[in-house]
């Protein structure tokens, strides 16, 4: 009998799924050396955004 595949703590922490499946992650660059950059950067640096193509597919099947 097949067993049950264990979900990636780490991709978990990391990603999450929409209500339709879109796998949505967090920007870089907004850790440190903050100075230097606009605030409008900062700012868009802010939101979400979706993951696509190959990784997406991927990051799915580790976290669902």
């Amino acid at each position: 009998m097949a067993q049950k595949k264990k979900t990636h703590k780490g991709a978990k922490k990391r990603f999450k799924l929409t209500a339709t499946g879109k796998v949505m992650r967090h920007q870089s660059m907004k850790r440190h050396i903050l100075t230097k950059k606009k605030q409008s950067r900062k700012r868009r640096l802010r939101h979400e955004v979706e993951q696509h193509g190959a990784l997406a597919r991927a990051i799915r099947k580790m976290i669902a």
